[in-house]
Order: structure tokens, then sequence, then C-alpha cells
């Protein structure tokens, strides 16, 4: 094992499998949703175990699903299966009795798992016990805990500076977890905190917090039971947040019209067939979307100016019967601003930039007219573009030229991909610290945090190439497969003198590594985590800014397991030492410890250890959703934004590209190869294309074409990917990732949120050469 170590491969294998394609799905869920789960869940976990499990997922009492951040009902869950399809197979995931022990690491050489496609890593099993892997080894070995903190420790104290070490965090950490991370972190001296928020609603936030004074959404779940329209833009609610298929189901019911607006046509926007009712289990769906606009990528700028055009009108015809202008006058800025540029917008040419019949449009416009209960849903397929922070802006003024905020049905609302991904944030865990917070910390703590600005997602993977960065921790997640540039990434990362993962699975980051690698296992939401006899809860902020506990109800199949919030407190003790004014015995000891001191930090936190108890959890304070609002720049008002439309010009060779999850997917983690909604089994590489353009190309379904991106010059090649006719807008494309993050540009970055441009990749595509 002393040998020098083959380099391990930063990408899954370019091979394909035996593809079948069918006629994609015009509905969601259904007994196949239920059959899907429930496979899974026997399959890795065991009849009892697993099912057993699934009880308690999302229940009071029980443990917070790992997967999306879609709320609990507040009054009415269901008390049989409070969960989705996804998210059993995230339980199927984290509660399986596979395990990688010591003999595994033994026989199974970094290079050699390197090769294996990232849905065969992630099925190997839980990592039983810490792993080291020496600078030069070809192979990780078992290592105690003690010795694991005493490498960590000593590497982090011989940095020239704090600042030559970037810590990150997944969106599944705990707020006990985020809160000690980010303590130890900016009490060791610096603010190098990149999370998974920068990869995706960082867009959402800055844009929000500048126009409404809060980087979250407004709504709660009762609000979708109660409103007119509910618009739902760059979301794929059916694969990414199936639970909010209920919400959409019980809002039709009770009289809401649906406006789907995505460029690809996708079954969960279209109808569902809930598997609990007796309706959808005999195969009767209900329709979702009353009208779905096809837009192109990154069309929906125009698209919202069309639709504001065509309501300004209307509005000019009928004064104060279309805007709130009540609302409009007591609370905004910049709406005679706003006017003034719609004045001079062409609807006919928004409608070409949006790739939207004029009529589909106007049908749009007409059905928001008369309504002021609104809620606009988003997610990647807005954030994740240059433009996003603007687009979101956009949303925005059509929600306050309408005055659909701060009332009962009507609001804002990102949905957030991971289920703490929110709460990590609420938590401090950002690469920025407002003063307040800063001060709030020296408060109670004793120490003077750091002041400068960290390094975000984007920015630490340029400073790993740049030589400011040594040693990359990271507290959960696949950093390698969820960031942009894969190979660019993976250069960066081979130059740490260390890295370090806490994880529950192997996954790719851990097999791309610094020249010396650690991976620390933890417990997953579902396990025990039993401290001194008593057994402790943690809690999860949801897409809402609910707070509720998460207790977890299995055994841990490994008794080499700690929590997260034990690692950060024994690494911040064996890397502080006696110089740390921080009592980590005591936090690490109980969480209730945790939570007193985040009620003496975090606003709305007061009172924590009882409020987390109530069935439910709590609401943390949200101003704009009670019509009161707070902007930097604008006092108590919120701000109408006057924003610019992109202009793009294609190449005849080029097309546009948008990354996507197939169904049997969370993020990175790859559950299995099929995405029966688009029809696709038994196959993640393909690219989904309009037919003109197929024929136009010279190509035909089946065709195996190789995919390349130019940004900044630099040739990038994704290759042997399978050519599958869909309905989507010409010149627009969509692939699975990870496998194409290795087209997203470093460089390629949404304006002021810094967050990768992964939904509007432009590419070539060529016949595949071996």
């Amino acid at each position: 094992m002393s040998k020098k170590a083959d380099q391990p491969a930063a990408e899954a294998p370019a091979e394909l499998l035996d593809l079948e394609v069918t006629e994609p799905k015009e509905w969601a869920a259904g007994i196949p949703a239920v059959y899907e789960a429930f496979k899974d869940l026997v399959q890795e976990t065991g009849l009892l175990r697993g099912l057993g499990a699934s009880l308690k997922m999302n229940q009071k009492g029980g443990f917070d699903c790992s997967s999306c951040a879609w709320p609990d009902p507040d009054d009415d869950r269901s008390s049989i299966a409070e969960y989705c399809e996804n998210g059993a197979k995230a339980l199927a995931e984290e509660a399986t009795t596979k395990k990688l022990t010591e003999e595994f690491f033994a026989q199974n050489a970094v290079a050699d798992l390197a090769k294996l496609n990232d849905y065969e890593i992630g099925k190997k099993g839980r990592i039983a016990q810490p792993v080291y892997l020496p600078d030069g080894a070809t192979h990780y070995q078992t290592i105690s805990w003690d010795d694991a903190f005493k490498k960590i420790a000593a590497k982090l104290n011989s940095l020239a500076s704090p600042n030559e070490a970037a810590f990150y965090t997944s969106g599944r950490t705990s707020n006990e977890a985020s809160f000690m991370y980010q303590l130890f972190v900016r009490e060791y001296g610096t603010n190098n905190m990149p999370d998974c928020s920068n990869m995706c609603h960082e867009s959402s936030g800055t844009a929000l917090t500048e126009v409404i004074g809060i980087g979250k959404g407004t709504v709660t779940l009762n609000d979708f039971y109660d409103t007119d329209v509910i618009i739902i833009m760059g979301q794929n609610p059916g694969t990414n947040h199936p639970r909010m298929l209920s919400a959409l189901e019980k809002a039709k019911k009770n009289g809401a019209k649906i406006i789907a607006i995505n460029p690809l046509h996708e079954a969960g926007l279209t109808a569902f067939k809930d598997p609990q009712k007796v309706k959808g289990f005999l195969g009767i769906s209900v329709k979702l979307a009353d009208l779905y606009l096809q837009v192109n990528i990154n069309g929906d700028l125009a698209l919202l100016k069309a639709i504001e055009k065509l309501l300004l009108d209307a509005e000019k015809e009928n004064p104060g019967k279309v805007f709130d202008q009540k609302f409009i006058k007591k609370d905004t800025v910049g709406y005679e601003e706003l006017v003034k540029h719609l004045e001079k917008q062409d609807v006919n040419k928004l409608c070409e930039a949006a790739g939207v019949p004029v009529e589909q449009v106007q049908e749009a416009a007409e059905m928001l007219k008369h309504k002021h209960r609104i809620i606009i849903c988003w997610a990647m397929g807005i954030t994740q573009h240059l433009n996003g922070v603007d687009t979101i802006k956009e949303i925005a003024n059509l929600v306050l030229l309408k005055g659909s905020i701060g009332k009962p049905g009507a609001g804002l609302c990102p949905v957030r991909g991971h289920s703490n991904v929110q709460g990590n944030r609420t938590m401090l865990i950002w690469e920025k610290l407002k003063d307040a917070e800063a001060r709030k910390l020296k408060e109670v703590f004793g120490f003077d945090p750091p002041k400068e600005k960290g390094f975000d997602v984007v920015e630490t993977i340029k400073a790993m190439h740049a030589g400011k960065l040594k040693f990359f921790f990271a507290m959960g997640g696949n950093f390698l497969s969820a960031t942009p540039d894969t190979n660019y990434t993976a250069e960066g990362i081979r130059k740490m003198d260390m890295t370090v993962h806490v994880s529950t699975k192997l996954n790719r980051s851990h097999l791309v590594h610094g020249k010396e690698a650690l991976i620390l296992p933890c417990y997953s939401r579902s396990d025990k985590d039993i401290i001194n006899g008593v057994e402790q809860i943690v809690s999860c902020e949801n897409s809402m800014g609910v707070v509720q506990e998460s207790k977890g109800v299995l055994k841990p199949i490994s008794d080499r397991f700690l929590s997260e919030t034990q690692i950060v407190c024994r690494l911040a003790k064996a890397t502080i030492g006696d110089k740390s004014k921080t009592d980590w015995d005591l936090y690490q000891s109980n969480y209730d410890h945790v939570r007193d001191v985040i009620a003496k930090v975090i606003p709305g936190c007061e009172d924590y250890n009882k409020k987390i108890r109530k069935p439910g959890g709590f609401y943390l304070p949200n101003g704009p959703r009670d019509g009161k609002f707070k902007t930097e720049k604008y006092g108590d008002k919120a701000a109408f934004s006057v924003t610019k439309l992109p202009h793009y010009k294609l190449a005849d060779d080029e097309y546009m590209m948008a990354s996507i999850r197939s169904h049997d997917q969370f993020n990175t983690t790859i559950y299995g190869l099929e995405d029966r909604y688009r029809g696709i089994h038994n196959e993640r590489r393909v690219i989904f294309m309009n037919e003109k353009d197929i024929q136009l190309a010279g190509f035909k379904a089946g065709d195996k074409v190789d995919l390349f991106n130019y940004g900044d010059d630099v040739e990038r090649v994704a290759r042997l990917f399978v050519i599958v006719p869909y309905s989507i807008p010409e010149r627009n494309t969509a692939t699975y990732y990870p496998e194409t993050n290795v087209l997203v540009p470093i460089n390629s970055v949404a304006e002021g949120s810094n967050t990768p441009v992964s939904k509007r990749v432009i590419i070539k595509i060529k016949r595949h050469t071996a």
C-alpha cells in the first residue's frame, strides 16, 4: 500500500448500459410510486427495519426526512405515510444494513472504486468506521477517532493562516451541528464556509433580501390550500419535491388554478394520482396545470415582463382593478420607474424571446388579472442562470404589483432542495458574517469572530488552484459531484494537503482527494443518537421557516459512528485546545445545551428547547409574511426593480443545455437508473432534444454523441450520450447531472450571487468518437 496511487477518475466512466425508451408519463405518483418505494426499502433494510422506520418519518416525535425541504402539514398530516417515493428511497439509502468495514477498504483501492459509476459507488453501504488515506497510499485504512482528530488538528494548526482552510456544509446538517460547526470555524479564525446554498438558492436569498428584506419565502403550507392562482416556475415537483403534489391537489380541490412554466414537459406538473386516496389508488388522476407554458431555457424573465406589460395595459383601462394601488402606495418604492420601463416593452418581442406563443401569455395574464391571492414557486430552473437574481426580482415585481404578499393565500415560495439547507443559513453557515451577528457571538462566547468575507463555493475552488487553500473539510455532501467544471474542481482538490469528509456513505468526493484524506462516519437522521443514556433530538428548518425536532428511531449498524455535533466538538477541542473560550465538552454531552446558546444568538429562537418540543415545532419570524418590510436600502418598504433582458445569440451549431435530475436521484445521490416519468430506463447518459433539432442536425433517435462546451476558450467534453427525442423547445436540450457538470464553466456564474450557471450551458453536439 505504500506505492504511489493512480490518479482516481473525477468523472463516472463513459459507458452505456442497456437503454430502453418508452412514452413519457402524463401523471405522477400512483401505485408505481408505492411499489418503487416499498421495493427499495425492503431490499436495503429488510422488511421490519425499513417499514418500521418509514412510519416515523416526518411524523411528530419521529425523524425528519433527509431529502427535500417541503414542509409537513401543521395539522392534517397522514398517520400512514407522510413521505414520498424519493423520501422512502432516501431512508433506504441511510437505513441500509450494508456496511463498509476495514476489510472492504483493504480489498478495494481508491482508484478502482473511482472506476465505478456514481450509482454503484453509492450502493456499497454505510461507512462503518473512520478511515485514513496516507500520502501516496492506494487504500483507505482504519483509524481511531482520537488519532483522526489529532491528525486533522495538527494539519489545521500547521497552516500559515486559518484562511488556508475551507469548511463546506451540506443541507443535511442539523441546526445544532450547523451552529457548533460555524462556532468552531470562527473561533479557529476564518469565514471560509462555502455551503450548498451557494449552488442552489443563493440567487433567491440575494434578490429577496434586497427587495423584501428577508432571503426566505413568505408563505406557509396552509396558504396553498386557500389561494386563487399558483405559478410554478423552473421546478419539477413530481421528482424534486413530490409531497408538494398533495398540496397542489388540495389547492385544486379548493378552486385554485395552476400555471406551470418549464422548458420540459413534466408529468409532475401535469397530473397527480394520490396513492393514499381511493381515486388515486384506482388510477384516477387529478389534473394539475391549467396552463402549461413551455418557455425557452432562461426565457422566464422575458415571459414575466410580457405578463406584467399585459397587466399594466389592463390596469390603465380599469385603474385600481388590476394592481393593488393601496398596497403599492403604502408599502413599496420604485413603482413609477417600473411602469416607465414596462411601457417601453413590446409584448410580441418578449414572447418571442420567451419562446411562448402570445396567445398563451395573454391567457396567463387573464388568469391573473382579477386575482390578488397568488403564490409563485420556483427552484433551480430560475436560480442557476446568469440573470437568476434579476429573474427573482421580476417574480417579486409581479407579486408586489398584485399586492400578493403579507396576506393569506399569497406570497413568494422559493422551494428549497435539501432538508435543512435553509436552517444551515439561519444558524450562520455563510461566508459572510453580519456585524450584529459578530457582536452577538462575541457577547455570548467571548471571542472576536473574523470580519473579512470568506470564500463561497466557486471562490473556494479557485482558491484551491491559486494555492490560497491547503485544507478542505466537508460536513456532508458530495462536493466534487455537486460543483461545476468537474475536472477543474478535481485538480483543485488534488492540490490540498488534506481533505476530510463527514459522511454516511461512500461517494466520489472520497475518491478524488488531497495528499492525505479522512472519512469520518456519522449518524444519519434515522439513527438513534444516545449520549450518557439519553436519546438526543436535533432540529431542522423546512422551506417555509418552520423549525421542528427530529429524533432517530433505528439502532445504528455500527458502534463507531459519532454525531455531527460530537465530531465538531471533539475536533474543536483537539484543534483550539486550552485557548478556546467555548465549553466543547458541555455541548457534546447533551444538545439541549447547544439549543440554550442558539436561543441567545439567533433571533426567533428564544426558549428554543421548549418550542422545539411542541408538536409541529414553531415558525421563525418573517416580517414580509405579516406585511412588514425592512430593507437595507428602502427602510420599511418593499422595492420594485427594473431589470434588463439578457441578449443571447446562439451559433448555428450551438444549443442551450439544462442539467436536471432523473426521477431516481436526489441531488448527487443516485437511487437507481430509472426515470419512468420521462420514459428512460436503465440509463443516465442521455440528452433530451427537440425532434426538429435532431433532424436538422442530421441525427436520429438513439445516435451516440459527445457534448462540448468552449467557455473561457477551454474545451470541455462529456462523452458518449444517447439522443432521446422529447417535448422541449427548439435549440433547448437537457441532460442529467452530475454526469454533465463537467461542461459547466467555473467562471459562468449568476450576477450578484456567484451561483454556478448549470441551467443554461452552451454546448455543441458531435457524433461520438471512441
